[in-house]
């Protein structure tokens, strides 16, 4: 396999180049799935979405030891442009509809990052043609998506990664064995949160085809160079609208808000430290304190979640308009474990004894010593796909996540608690 070592978030975007030197390193590979026919064979890579986080996921995946971007598909024009230019690969083939590109032999597997709303039909279609898939979160608008793709992906047995890049940290998967150690004592309570607070003129959600870019694309040229059609899909029929292509993420048509765009990265790290599944309830208030800018998704998400068997309560306190900070904390009876960062921007983490506990197996944190680093999440999606292995956040893992995120959103649109029905598999 190929090793990379811990990047957060953004290092993620920046540093996958250094996969190359990585490949020339390694003497052999296991044996690769899909269609290719040796170790050696590179892998061919459809990139689906090349707007702001598609591009990014872009410029990952192009640099993936051997990977080549063979096809990119976008419904926007300029956006089409980029993936060529930044394809690094002058034989790319471009699409419009992403199901060409599904139907292109060259393709072997595929990564999805437009819009929420799409993802159901993209990776069942995906899934049917044998691709693998590697597909930004959230995952799916509704529970019932959720299930069918879930289903569809279990029956393909394609290989399938959600992108949530926290469990890429080598740092993670140290505490995950110190908590499976129960050094902390009984877990009561996990805190989580999200908080950003950006000028009055430039709302969160509100940029123009990447996070930091604030001026607005002569709106005309835009409409012509956009199918609206194709671009609105499964969602409802609606006129030409620039905000809502521009700025989806603040209309629930496409996606889901903070629930599926902030709270799920927290939600999916905690997961991947403890493995404690869906939980048992969920009680969520989200309010828009200062956004009123017609956006339908609230500015502020606080959700509580408990876990009954385990007397386990997990919290998310989320606010766009806060200089406010809430890394992972793990809250145990003989200690605290706390991470320095938000999910996917962790790098080492402390812990605190109880001032009653006394145990010389507890480490003060991280040790980098004592861990070998972990490939990042794109590498890690590729290593699987070529030995047929399980990526960090894989079909199971991604449905636990999008029950979790979904259970808040139910409870914040219909003001009131709801459980996980385990055996019909419900938001009740």
């Amino acid at each position: 396999m190929i090793d990379l070592p811990l990047v957060n978030r953004r290092q993620f975007l920046r540093s996958t180049s250094q996969a190359a030197t990585t490949l020339a390193m390694t003497s052999a590979l296991a044996p690769v799935a899909l269609s290719a026919e040796s170790p050696g064979q590179t892998i061919g890579v459809g990139c689906i979405g090349l707007g702001t986080r598609g591009g990014d996921l872009l410029n990952a995946v192009v640099h993936a030891p051997g990977v080549k971007v063979t096809a990119v598909c976008d419904v926007y024009g300029p956006h089409r442009q980029k993936g060529i230019e930044r394809s690094r690969n002058p034989d790319v083939k471009a699409y419009v509809d992403y199901r060409e590109l599904l139907a292109d032999p060259r393709v072997d597997a595929v990564v999805i990052a437009t819009p929420d709303h799409w993802h159901c039909a993209m990776v069942l279609d995906a899934a049917k043609a044998g691709k693998a898939i590697y597909c930004e979160k959230g995952l799916a608008k509704t529970l019932a998506e959720a299930k069918q793709m879930r289903d569809a992906l279990r029956q393909s047995g394609v290989v399938f990664q959600l992108g949530h890049q926290a469990r890429q940290a080598t740092c993670a998967l140290q505490a995950r064995e110190l908590l499976a150690r129960n050094l902390l004592g009984p877990v009561t309570l996990v805190r989580t949160g999200r908080f950003k607070s950006t000028e009055p003129s430039h709302p969160n959600w509100r940029w123009y085809g990447y996070y930091d870019q604030w001026t607005r694309p002569d709106p005309a040229q835009v409409a012509k160079e956009v199918d609206w059609d194709l671009w609105l899909g499964p969602a409802p029929r609606i006129p030409w609208n620039e905000r809502h292509f521009w700025h989806w993420r603040c209309y629930y048509a496409y996606g889901t808000g903070y629930a599926g765009d902030l709270l799920s990265h927290e939600l999916d790290f905690v997961q991947y430290l403890l493995g404690h599944g869906i939980p048992d309830t969920c009680a969520c208030l989200g309010l828009n304190a200062l956004l009123q800018d017609d956006r339908e998704v609230p500015d502020t998400w606080v959700a509580t979640y408990q876990y009954e068997k385990l007397g386990r309560t997990v919290t998310f306190s989320g606010s766009m308009n806060t200089t406010d900070r809430q890394p992972v904390t793990i809250c145990g009876r003989d200690a605290t474990l706390r991470f320095d960062a938000i999910a996917h921007d962790v790098t080492t983490f402390e812990i605190t004894p109880a001032e009653h506990y006394r145990r010389p197996d507890l480490p003060p944190g991280y040790d980098r010593t004592k861990t070998p680093p972990q490939p990042n999440h794109m590498v890690d999606w590729v290593n699987c796909i070529r030995s047929g292995g399980t990526p960090k956040c894989s079909t199971d893992e991604a449905f636990i996540e999008t029950a979790k995120f979904l259970m808040s959103l139910v409870s914040q649109r219909e003001q009131r608690v709801v459980r996980w029905d385990a055996v019909r598999e419900e938001i009740v």
